[in-house]
């Protein structure tokens, strides 16, 4: 069934860590389902290029470099609109597979402030722009992380559990108003960074993450699911999404070829 290009009041969609991965591939199929997006990244000539492309394209899209950790620089960032249709929160990321007792408490805290904090800030000051478009949408991108710990996974699990119970508790305490809340949580996603990131740059260790793997999800795939969640019709709410690849049956079950 083909959806309905979004209205004019709802078609402003914010992508948050929109310079690679699922953020830049989100942003590209939310502009082809007719949304303007606005790009969010710390990295300023990665969304000045992707925006580039895009109106090239001919889509609407503009770059806005933000740290999403920043509450002053977010305040100031949701003073440029008046409403918004949809806010995609996708900045995140891990950082290392220590256990708890050697873990290191910056990368922690690193990790909490990205994918909670930075959640947090981009949805108190956006979520009155979304009521007042009369029809927005908040995706919160988890992870299966959020819903099932690992060794090793300490502390990006903690994080993603608090991303995820900030979706669940905002869906609980605006129920009434016109903004729906999904949570989209994908599993292994082989994208180029997300793995170089977590292992500080070490190739070896990033490429044994999908070591056998024959298809891992892919940030098109992700995106696709958020695009299609996000374009449900207004009473349909999508509320928690679990995106895997077949391969991988739980965050510690994985079916590695030879």
């Amino acid at each position: 069934m083909a959806t309905a290009a979004p209205s004019a009041a709802s078609r402003i969609a914010v992508v948050t860590g929109a310079s690679s991965g699922i953020g830049a591939a989100t942003a590209r199929q939310l502009a082809t389902a007719g949304y303007r997006v606005v790009l969010t990244a710390r990295r300023k000539d990665r969304i000045e290029a992707l925006a580039e492309e895009l109106t090239k394209a001919g889509h609407s899209a503009v770059a806005y470099q933000l740290d999403v950790t920043d509450r002053a620089a977010v305040d100031e960032f949701a003073t440029a609109f008046k409403t918004i249709g949809v806010l995609v929160n996708n900045a995140g990321g891990a950082l290392g597979a220590d256990p708890v007792a050697t873990g290191d408490p910056a990368d922690w805290r690193t990790m909490y402030e990205t994918n909670v904090i930075g959640t947090l800030n981009l949805t108190q000051a956006l979520l009155p722009k979304l009521v007042a478009g009369g029809d927005g949408v908040i995706v919160v991108v988890s992870s299966t992380a959020g819903h099932g710990t690992y060794e090793g996974g300490g502390g990006y699990v903690a994080a993603k559990h608090g991303a995820h119970v900030l979706a669940e508790t905002l869906r609980l305490e605006i129920v009434g108003q016109p903004v729906r809340v999904i949570e989209i949580a994908p599993g292994m996603v082989k994208t180029d960074e997300f793995a170089l990131t977590r292992f500080g740059g070490d190739t070896e260790k990033a490429a044994k993450v999908y070591e056998g793997v024959a298809e891992p999800l892919t940030a098109d795939d992700v995106a696709e699911t958020i695009t299609w969640a996000v374009t449900r019709p207004s009473h349909v709410n999508v509320d928690l999404l679990v995106l895997r690849p077949r391969a991988q049956a739980s965050n510690t079950k994985i079916h590695r070829e030879p």
